[in-house]
């Protein structure tokens, strides 16, 4: 009797053991899976005029081990593009998701210093080489959605940091959605990347004003470095670095200028090999504080230029400026880290366009896709999870000289100039647009050319 209540005994305590550790587990799993689903932070770090083939994993002249990093921790976009490859409408377009000449943003944000002619109106102005004389806007439309509004309404806080070139104080980032805002000026371009950084009338806010010999991609960096670690709201957030660099004038940190020179650079190419070092110090710098504040594996790391750089892009062709709808021009560099969906190291193909980040960006802060019916963009999420996206064409368009339009359609590429004149390239096989094929392959030709001119019955508005 006594061995047998011992047993009794023995397994009820077994039970109660059983059982709590049960409760434990589930309640562990609850928390697990609390944890999982948590809204990720997002970081996007856009670059200003950063050529597709400058940097290190392309192109060994440069030392960019950070950004290295990112493309073996994420997904690589080999052929990434921009749709009007130039400096504000590519941030237009980022921000709203739509093409940018469908709200008349077809040329940068002249600066009061440009000699330009207004269209009328201060809203609007004339490029004086353009044969057609588009007007084109001075500022981002109020009435334009943009990400940080979209985002706000599912619960997160938008800081921006840095070059804005969509218009003046009234049009800043805090009046775009944003709720905070470093580093922004009216500038499209500092005067100097050490102090004094800008000239006064671009800096009504007097952001440079207590600099002394600090470089200016590392003050941005700075902005961003406190914002992560000051971080103590519940709520997720989404910061938006975008740099000043690489763009010009070409003023290298000093430390990588000498680096550079040694290795055998020289003048400006070496000043702007400098520059891309700085700007991928950032990079590093802004995936450590992420690290350092313990969010990293919840945190989503987008990395992206703005346009082709200005010296060489080879092997692609064209670049900021002259054929700009060329490779060199419209495709950029662009690398995505979504930690536990990105596969380490993968890399596609796909062509995809910087108007695809505003629903990306949308999706991954709902869960919903195809949210916003009013743009013109598609979510990435099915390539950031390893699955295939719909083929669909890309449009470009350009408003400064006499080249106009262009579409891509699979490894096929039309560009259409006011002149009359067209080039058909298969990128695949001459990524180079060496060879123009508008007259050998007549059918595909029109087929084209009829899709790009319904694209333009449709998206470019009259004047």
């Amino acid at each position: 009797m006594k061995r047998n209540l011992i047993i009794a005994i023995n397994l009820l305590i077994t039970g109660m053991f059983l059982i709590s550790c049960g409760e434990k587990k589930k309640e562990s799993t609850v928390h697990e899976k609390a944890m999982s689903t948590a809204k990720p932070n997002i970081v996007l770090l856009f670059v200003d005029d950063w050529g597709w083939a400058d940097v290190g994993f392309r192109n060994p002249i440069f030392h960019t081990p950070n950004i290295n990093q990112l493309k073996k921790d994420g997904l690589n976009f080999e052929r990434a593009y921009i749709a009007t490859p130039t400096c504000s409408p590519s941030r237009a377009s980022l921000l709203t998701g739509k093409e940018p000449v469908r709200f008349q943003m077809t040329r940068h944000i002249i600066d009061k210093r440009e000699k330009v002619a207004e269209a009328g109106n201060e809203e609007f102005n004339l490029w004086p080489n353009d044969p057609v004389q588009r007007p084109s806007r001075n500022w981002l439309p109020l009435e334009e959605i943009t990400y940080a509004e979209r985002l706000k309404e599912f619960g997160y806080y938008n800081m921006f940091i840095g070059k804005w070139h969509l218009g003046e104080e009234k049009y800043h980032p805090t009046q775009q959605g944003f709720d905070a805002q470093f580093g922004t000026t009216n500038a499209g371009h500092p005067r100097s990347y050490y102090p004094p950084f800008f000239e006064s009338e671009q800096d009504p806010m007097g952001f440079a004003s207590n600099y002394n010999d600090e470089y200016l991609t590392d003050v941005l960096t700075d902005g961003a470095e406190k914002f992560i670690s000051d971080y103590d709201r519940e709520q997720p957030f989404m910061l938006s670095l975008w740099y000043y660099n690489v763009h010009g004038p070409f003023v290298g940190r000093k430390d990588w200028l000498e680096k550079y020179k040694a290795a055998g650079l020289v003048g400006e190419y070496a000043e702007y090999a400098a520059m891309v070092s700085a700007m991928d110090e950032s990079v590093g710098r802004v995936r450590k504080a992420l690290e350092a504040k313990g969010i990293a594996e919840n945190t989503v790391v987008i990395l992206l230029s703005d346009q082709g750089g200005k010296f060489t892009n080879a092997p692609l062709s064209g670049g900021k400026i002259g054929n700009t709808l060329g490779e060199g021009g419209a495709r950029v560099p662009f690398i995505v880290y979504y930690p536990e969906v990105t596969k380490s190291g993968s890399v596609t193909d796909t062509p995809v366009q910087s108007i695809d980040l505003y629903p990306t960006l949308v999706e991954i802060a709902s869960g919903k896709s195809g949210v916003d019916s009013h743009i013109n963009g598609k979510s990435l999420l099915s390539l950031l999870n390893g699955k295939k996206m719909a083929p669909r064409n890309l449009y470009f368009f350009r408003s400064y000289e006499d080249q106009y339009t262009a579409l891509i359609k699979g490894e096929w590429k039309l560009v259409k100039y006011h002149s009359g004149e067209f080039q058909l390239f298969n990128i695949s096989k001459d990524i180079s647009e060496s060879h123009n094929l508008v007259n050998t392959y007549h059918e595909k030709s029109a087929e084209l050319k009829t899709e790009l001119l319904e694209w333009e019955k449709e998206a470019v508005p009259s004047f």
